[in-house]
């Protein structure tokens, strides 16, 4: 896995970064206006051949890969430039694709006379006008009317009516000026294609640069102006949605890169890919601004205050192709209908998020083993519940070394690094086995090992590895909730032992356990935060009481009380009072990404067969608008918490800065599982609901799961708080 920044590309992004913050300052975006063109910047951006950076190298150009043409567009969104960028980097590179007499002359006008040439989007084959990015300034543009891609030269200025944000956008109308043919037939068309799906990368790109800025000008005010006596970024009212904001503008980010690695790859899904890439950035891009504009308030209005400047370009950039929704259903066909379309080449394309189990060793000798012992009659597959739990599984597991492969052997792991780790991963969750009690009890085990006595370390760390027993989490309290830091269960010292009295709720898996990881105030005198010691507590010991606790998820959780527990101090984690360290840890594997996705994905497989199947109005659902936007929303939100749990794995390899990345993964996977279950379960019905454990019945099963997914592991408020906080260096959150 690679998704850092590859070592060439750096000062690739911080030119652009320095260029576009010095050269496309917001006074001149404003003197721009109400055209939207900057012939100074123009003029700068030839002067370092920007606009040929698509082009071949054989056509005199730079042949940069997209990926790096998109850190750059990132850039210039960040910046609003006020230059038809896109559409020239297409228009160029089409050029140098296409080469012949034409094309040269004008790469050369481009060059040396400072010519601008933008890019039609649409068809011009019903010879109806369209409004043409860049057009208002143009003095070529490319187009295709069906058969034959070719360079139109305006007979006079395009109309260039006051919109919204600019863009230099013109009133095209074709046949009225010089044309000159390119290429015709299949080959044009292709090339045309391709062109349009680049442009919607690219215009991606800045739409994503535009809503990161836009975000941070709201968090960075919210720092500043005070209300009712208190910064106002700490009102979780504005905190909290320009969290979900930034969690959503790197979701486009991670989907970016995700859709350049498809490309490269070929996948057959890089098409739809695109389209909803594109819808899923302008929308994005206008929540964003939505949101900022809303921190701002009734400064934000202003026309001296910058955010205004991008509340109108989020729209404005993409609404110059149409309705983003129309990209969804576009996608939609693609994905699931087969629909065809041409892909631009996008060099080299250095990120990987490619699942590490493909010709990964020991991942395919986990794929053998649960093979060989996985049976859908007998085990609860694809459930995320510890009613699922079965100790033979778990102990065949053990005994291979894979329930928990990174550990080292001398505790009944395999050594394993974190990518072949995450590879058995992939490989158990695609066979179906969730494995909720090896989860808790890696992560017991995992803090035995960093701050565990010996003595306890003989005692639980191969009996874990190894399958004879687990481990449960005992966190949260009655009256605590997700404030975990509250604890009132308490350990008073005696000796060499501690006597504990409390109780714990929602200890999920602590009928199989036999250790509980126990949360405990040991000092009440002090803040809440520093009173507190880890402990890993025998279950077998006298006072400890397991009260069942059910849900309609059909799980079974607990209630445990501890009345006079009585345990030595080598089961003590940590310093005393020093839970808080021990509990980040724990925390952060618990938050570490979500892994729900899979399911997502096991959704709309089930509702895409019923929709081959069942017809309304005449005709079979899967040809529905409606059916195929829906279902492209849910694969494009399961490909970007692929993407967002990717990335917090890859953070950790590379060493780089966590901004709360587990949060983030987390906060975004459950609320689209949560919204995308009910809407599978809503398309799909009244069959969806009808209990199963296969076909429509995974809908009804993700539907009741979700629910508790967006609590587990600290609630979404909790998480968003956290993304607020170290994404965007807001206050500490107050309600």
């Amino acid at each position: 896995m690679q998704l850092s920044l590859p070592e060439d590309s750096v000062p690739v992004k911080e030119m652009f970064e320095r260029f576009f913050a010095t050269e496309s300052t917001s006074a001149r975006v404003r003197a721009a206006e109400p055209v939207g063109f900057d012939a100074e910047l123009w003029k700068e951006l030839l002067a370092l051949e920007v606009p040929l950076m698509r082009t071949a190298s054989s056509a005199g150009g730079g042949e940069m890969s997209l990926f790096d043409a998109c850190l750059m567009m990132e850039q210039a969104g960040r910046r609003l430039a006020p230059v038809p960028l896109a559409e020239s980097l297409v228009a160029l590179r089409v050029l140098g694709e296409v080469g012949g007499d034409a094309a040269r002359e004008w790469i050369g006008k481009v060059r040396d006379e400072g010519a601008v040439l933008t890019f039609a989007l649409h068809s011009v084959a019903n010879g109806k006008p369209q409004l043409v990015p860049g057009g208002a300034v143009a003095n070529g543009i490319v187009t295709f009317d069906g058969t034959e891609l070719a360079i139109e030269v305006p007979a006079a200025a395009l109309d260039a009516p006051h919109t919204l944000g600019g863009a230099a956008l013109g009133v095209f109308t074709p046949g009225q000026g010089t044309r000159v043919v390119l290429a015709s037939n299949a080959d044009a068309k292709r090339i045309w294609e391709a062109g349009v799906e680049e442009w919607k990368i690219l215009t991606s790109a800045a739409l994503i640069g535009l809503a990161r800025e836009a975000v941070e000008m709201g968090a960075a005010y919210a720092c500043e102006r005070e209300a009712f006596g208190q910064k106002i970024g700490t009102y979780q009212g504005l905190a909290h949605p320009l969290a979900n904001d930034i969690i959503d503008a790197d979701g486009a980010a991670m989907q970016l890169m995700w859709v350049l690695r498809a490309i490269a790859d070929n996948a057959p899904d890089a098409g739809g890919l695109i389209a909803t890439l594109f819808w899923w950035a302008t929308r994005t891009a206008t929540n964003c601004v939505a949101h900022s504009i809303h921190t701002f308030a009734g400064y934000g209005l202003s026309i001296e205050y910058d955010i205004q400047l991008y509340h109108r370009r989020a729209k404005a950039w993409a609404l110059a192709y149409g309705d983003p929704e129309a990209e969804l259903e576009r996608g939609g066909r693609r994905l699931f209908l087969g629909e065809t379309t041409s892909l631009p080449d996008p060099g080299a394309v250095d990120v990987n998020f490619a699942s590490p189990d493909e010709g990964n060793a020991l991942a395919e000798e986990l794929r053998t083993l649960l093979t060989g012992i996985l049976d859908p009659a007998k085990h609860s597959l694809f459930e995320e519940n510890f009613e699922a739990h079965d100790w033979d599984v778990h102990r065949a597991l053990g005994k291979a070394g894979f329930l928990f492969p990174s550990w080292p052997e001398k505790w009944g792991g395999r050594g394993a690094d974190d990518d072949a780790a995450r590879a058995c991963r992939t490989v158990a969750a695609e066979l179906g086995y969730a494995g909720l009690a090896a989860g808790v009890t890696g992560m017991a085990g995992t803090l035995v090992q960093a701050a565990g006595a010996p003595e306890l370390q003989d005692e639980v760390l191969l009996g874990f590895a190894r399958g004879e027993f687990t481990s449960c989490l005992g966190f949260t309290e009655p009256s605590g909730g997700s404030d975990v830091f509250a604890a009132k269960t308490r350990a008073v010292r005696d000796g060499d032992e501690w006597v504990i009295n409390g109780q714990k709720m929602f200890t999920s898996g602590a009928e199989l356990a036999s250790y509980v990881l126990l949360l405990t105030r040991t000092d009440p005198d002090v803040p809440k935060h520093k009173g507190l010691t880890l402990f890993l507590v025998p279950l077998n010991v006298p006072g400890v009481e397991i009260q069942p606790v059910h849900t309609f998820m059909d799980e079974r959780t607990n209630a445990t009380f501890y009345a006079d527990v009585r345990i030595p101090d080598r089961y003590r984690l940590g310093e005393v009072n020093g839970g808080v360290r021990m509990m980040a840890t724990a925390l952060s594997m618990e938050q570490g990404g979500s892994h729900y996705h899979h399911q997502m994905r096991k959704m709309v497989a089930a509702v895409l067969e019923w929709a081959r199947n069942e017809e309304r109005d005449g005709k079979p659902m899967i040809e529905h608008a409606g059916t195929l936007s829906r279902l492209a929303r849910v694969y494009t939100h399961s490909a970007i918490s692929e993407g967002l749990a990717a990335r917090v794995l890859a953070t950790r390899l590379a060493g780089e800065p966590d901004l709360a990345y587990g949060p983030a993964s987390k906060v975004f996977t459950t609320e689209a599982f949560i919204k995308d279950s009910a809407d599978l379960l809503d398309l799909a019905s009244p069959g969806s609901l009808i209990r199963s454990k296969d076909g429509l019945g995974v809908v009804e099963i993700g539907y009741r799961h979700s629910t508790a997914t967006s609590v587990y592991g600290g609630t979404s408020e909790v998480l968003r708080s956290m993304v607020a906080e170290r994404r965007l260096n807001l206050p500490r959150s107050r309600a």
